[in-house]
């Protein structure tokens, strides 16, 4: 049955300094939710009832928002802001939490075996903070449901741009279905002129215990990391690996770029800050773009 999810959630998000100096980058917000609720959001949507963060120094805050804070459910319910309070119980709901620390950045495959210990015999989902998909339905709901028809590991993957491929993992797959691929190799971070496809992988795992090991006796890379991707490729010597497209829009919340688009569009989906959002882009389009600084 699959119940767990992880989340690796260790890393120190330089790309996001200063902002990331003292508040863990998964948790600054796109519109009025952490990037990282909206994983979580995700995985429970798709019936995962346990979030185990691989978490670090300084990254407690992670596991306090998903926590309740009744001294806060207290000071609303006083001050009859019962409209807030509903929201804010229900992320202290939402999930039960298991935090494990990462003591050291070795590496996502790495991050992924400190689970081991939660995880037991049983297969998981991995989910990336920094990939944030919206839509109608949960994106590993789609991972979730191959897994199930095959009882294989499953990896999300989504075709990119031949100069973006290098920023990947990337698979060598054969078709075998609407969106379903059979893996035939991965390969982490290719050279545009020596990937296998255009098929990257995205932030979506759903894993089954011979990975963990695997994961066990994979060598560093020259880099002294861990890859979850070498971790794969070695599994396929001892069982089939599946791989998927995905519905939804995918963000790199990790890109400062991909950030502000994912701002900008939750916003005018917004359904309170929508439509005075819209109104807003197009008076400041009809100007222009042009802004007074203060």
């Amino acid at each position: 049955m699959l119940s767990k999810a992880v989340f690796p959630v260790a890393g120190f998000g330089t790309r996001f300094l200063p902002a990331s100096k003292a508040i863990p980058k998964e948790l600054i917000p796109l519109v009025d939710k952490p990037a990282l609720q909206y994983v979580v959001e995700e995985a429970v949507a798709a019936g995962f009832s346990t979030a185990i963060f691989i978490t670090a120094e300084g990254k407690s805050a992670i596991e306090d928002h998903f926590d309740r804070s009744l001294r806060l459910e207290a000071f609303l319910a006083e001050r009859g802001k019962e409209d807030l309070l509903p929201c804010v119980q229900a992320v202290g709901e939402l999930v039960q939490v298991v935090a494990v620390r990462q003591k050291q950045a070795l590496g996502l495959g790495h991050a992924v075996l400190q689970a081991a210990p939660v995880l037991g015999d049983e297969p998981f989902a991995v989910l990336l903070g920094d990939d944030v998909i919206v839509g109608a339905q949960p994106a590993i709901g789609r991972l979730v449901e191959l897994h199930r028809q095959t009882g294989a590991s499953v990896v999300a993957v989504m075709e990119v741009a031949p100069e973006e491929i290098s920023r990947y993992g990337c698979v060598a797959a054969e078709a075998c279905g609407d969106g379903i691929f059979r893996v035939h190799d991965l390969v982490e971070k290719p050279h545009p002129h020596k990937a296998p496809s255009r098929l990257a992988v995205i932030g979506r795992y759903i894993l089954t215990p011979a990975v963990l090991g695997e994961l066990r006796s994979t060598p560093p890379d020259p880099s002294g990391e861990i890859q979850l991707t070498e971790g794969l490729r070695r599994t396929l010597a001892r069982e089939p690996i599946y791989a998927c497209t995905f519905p939804g829009r995918r963000y790199d919340a990790g890109n400062k770029h991909d950030f502000l688009r994912a701002t900008v569009e939750l916003a005018l989906a917004h359904p309170e800050l929508g439509p005075s959002f819209r109104a807003f882009l197009v008076a400041l389009a009809q100007a222009g773009f042009k802004i007074e600084t203060p």
